[in-house]
């Protein structure tokens, strides 16, 4: 049995540059995305209903992968999420 730090791992970054960009990991994380922007919309505090509207979906091209981000316009959206932290609730409640 190998020793603590007798082992070494090398990963290839190529692999996971394309295993990451496939179609099916994309609607994985599309679907995950989905799944935390309805549950930020019903947990949204409606005053005026603008931070409610303006949530939506963004996608980032990083180097390994596309990253599917729910985020909010509305120039109040970081006094709303820190004082009642519905996106961070709402990307916990979308993890399956």
């Amino acid at each position: 049995m190998a020793r603590s730090g007798d082992t070494e791992i090398e990963f290839n970054p190529r692999f996971f540059e394309t295993a990451m960009r496939q179609p099916k990991v994309q609607r994985v994380t599309d679907a995950a995305g989905q799944r935390a922007l309805a549950k930020a919309k019903a947990g949204a505090p409606v005053d005026t209903g603008a931070y409610r509207d303006s949530l939506h979906i963004e996608h980032h091209e990083s180097r390994y992968r596309r990253t599917t981000r729910v985020v909010s316009d509305d120039p109040k959206a970081l006094l709303v999420e820190s004082k009642t932290g519905n996106l961070a609730r709402s990307v916990k409640g979308a993890k399956q």
